[in-house]
């Protein structure tokens, strides 16, 4: 499971509301899996979904940043069919499909496992494929930010006044690194982090969240966290810590559609988690499913940042192979789709909790949504439901446990 950078994208006319940024996830955009057949580069979905978005109701507003962006660009091939120079290569070709297609938006990537070679080995020190990122993108990081990149492959900048992105490097903490498995803190992330959070409450300013592999448990693999568990455990408790400083959380890496809600240690409701499909289909062994390609538009407030819907778009791949064109289109409006008002902690609570009532259809349009439409033959019952349910309302062990045991 992977990804490319993260693409963050905002659009926003100076104080008016609504505003809007977009999200694009472009995992293995140059590598179709088997019996993918719409096309042998994966970059003409890329550049489909760009025209789509420059052409869309949501895109002739006036865009004015574009935040937000998951990695893993090169292909999920053997090991010795890559190198250093290739993983390079591959990224530089994103970076300037990107910038050629929105060259006045500012972008905010997110290093993917597949950004580095050897996969997933990312190291807690500089070198050559974080000296690279950095150059790369300078077109739209500041010097600070391109410091912290190229030594450990995160950053923080300030996206406009009030509102700071956070780009974490979550693969120091991913499981296959064998790199970083036995360190306590991996490039000294966690201290930047905490830092950097106490500093932008100080400064009065809103944090959204950005990373490649997300915090919390699996939902398709019962009782496994996507990072390592001590790992999780500690970030869980740094975003309880500065839950009021954050406002958002957005992750990919699993290529499907998913939320989570972060309680306090009291069990309130404190940050809103959101995991974007990806733009490319990818089928693991342990799921029955794969997902179509799908990238995604966030409505905000401009005053203070809070959340307050998802425009989820997607491409119905057999459609696309069939006619030989791809006509992307709305899978979903979020608030409309699950009948809320805003995508709030306590709103995604409730919705949670719903999936747990019996005879509710909610938590099967639900997985429908997590697969992007994929097969509505596909249903998700009994064990896989509980696993489903209990990763979208419990990030740390404890509380996770103990929901699993109840709904066995």
């Amino acid at each position: 499971m992977t990804r490319w950078p993260l693409y963050f994208l905002f659009t926003s006319e100076g104080n008016v509301l609504p505003c809007f940024f977009f999200i694009l996830f472009f995992n293995h955009v140059d590598h179709f899996t088997v019996g993918f057949s719409l096309t042998e580069n994966g970059e003409t979905l890329v550049f489909c979904a760009a025209a789509l978005l420059r052409g869309s109701a949501h895109g002739s507003t006036g865009w004015k940043q574009l935040p937000d962006g998951h990695s893993d660009s090169p292909p999920h091939v053997p090991v010795d069919e890559l190198t250093t120079d290739i993983v390079i290569q591959v990224i530089s070709n994103m970076t300037q499909t990107i910038r050629q297609h929105f060259p006045k938006l500012t972008v905010y990537p997110a290093l993917g496992n597949h950004d580095y070679w050897p996969q997933d080995q990312m190291p807690d020190s500089t070198n050559a494929i974080y000296k690279a990122a950095a150059e790369l993108w300078k077109p739209w990081l500041q010097t600070e930010a391109l410091a912290t990149l190229s030594q450990g492959g995160f950053y923080s900048q300030l996206a406009k006044p009030g509102l700071r992105v956070v780009s974490l490097n979550t693969i120091l903490y991913y499981g296959p690194d064998k790199v970083t498995s036995n360190m306590t803190d991996p490039a000294g992330q966690f201290e930047w982090l905490e830092k950097t959070l106490q500093k932008a409450d100080q400064s009065q300013e809103k944090v959204y969240i950005i990373a490649h592999v997300p915090v919390g448990y699996l939902p398709f693999a019962r009782s496994t966290t996507a990072i390592r568990e001590r790992d999780n455990e500690r970030l869980v408790s740094i975003f309880r810590k500065y839950s009021h400083v954050i406002t958002g959380h957005f992750y990919g890496h699993t290529h499907r559609d998913s939320i989570m809600v972060l309680p306090d240690q009291q069990g309130k409701p404190v940050n809103s988690l959101f995991v974007s499909p990806a733009v490319t289909p990818i089928k693991s062994f342990l799921e029955a499913y794969s997902n179509n390609p799908a990238f995604r538009v966030y409505l905000y407030n401009s005053k203070d940042y809070t959340l307050q819907d998802i425009w989820q778009y997607y491409l119905n791949l057999t459609e696309a192979n069939e006619k030989q064109r791809s006509d992307w289109r709305l899978e979903y409006v979020m608030t409309e789709a699950f009948g809320l008002t805003d995508l709030q902690p306590q709103s995604l609570l409730q919705l949670g909790l719903s999936f747990m009532l019996p005879q509710t259809k909610t938590f099967d349009k639900y997985f429908s949504h997590y697969m992007v439409n994929y097969d509505s033959s596909i249903t998700c019952e009994g064990r896989c439901k509980v696993s489903q349910v209990c990763a979208v309302l419990y990030l740390d062990q404890q509380s996770y446990s103990k929901c699993v045991a109840k709904g066995q």
